[in-house]
């Protein structure tokens, strides 16, 4: 049997920059959907539908955003670096 899917990489949602945080929330929305589905050829066999479908697309970026959100807060808003 596998070893679970780390879902947050490092154990940590704090990141130095806002670019790393949003790094972050990318890697996070593509982990969850390793996790919905783990067979990786019924994922690449999708891909292609998802890639050519708006609101799929759309979905996508929502997932993310929601991602991203949660780092920010987590970060405080990179408080320390705006010091």
């Amino acid at each position: 049997m596998s070893e679970p899917i780390q879902l947050v990489p490092n154990n940590s949602l704090l990141t130095k920059t806002p670019e790393e945080g949003r790094q972050l929330a990318v890697k996070m929305a593509r982990l969850i959907i390793k996790v919905t589905q783990p067979d990786a050829a019924i994922r690449e066999k999708l891909r292609p539908v998802y890639a050519e479908d708006a609101s799929m697309l759309i979905a996508i970026g929502q997932t993310v955003a929601t991602e991203f959100a949660t780092i920010v807060a987590a970060n405080n808003y990179w408080k320390e670096t705006k010091e």
